[in-house]
């Protein structure tokens, strides 16, 4: 099997950490990267979740809106016009 070099630019900390790391549990970097290689290829996904907060952020948001006023108003809402809401708002 052929090999090639892969070089890929990191932080210099992180680098040092995270060789650190690889040395405790008895492998080196190469290794540790080949690792999550063939770990991405054997799953065809990445070993770990990758989302962005906003989806959070913007549910929260309407969230607190809702619950303000909910507090002012006495005004009641049908679960229809809930989720009618919440798709037109984040949707």
């Amino acid at each position: 099997m052929e090999t090639l070099n892969l070089n890929v630019r990191v932080d210099a900390d992180d680098k040092k950490k995270f060789e650190q790391f690889c040395n405790s549990v008895g492998m080196n970097i190469s290794t540790a990267v080949n690792m999550f290689i063939k770990a991405v290829l054997r799953e065809q996904k990445l070993p770990f979740e990758i989302r962005s907060n906003t989806f959070d952020e913007t549910v929260y948001g309407k969230l607190k809106e809702a619950e303000a006023e909910m507090d002012n108003t006495s005004k009641r809402y049908s679960k229809k016009e809930v989720l009618e809401s919440m798709n037109n708002n984040i949707g």
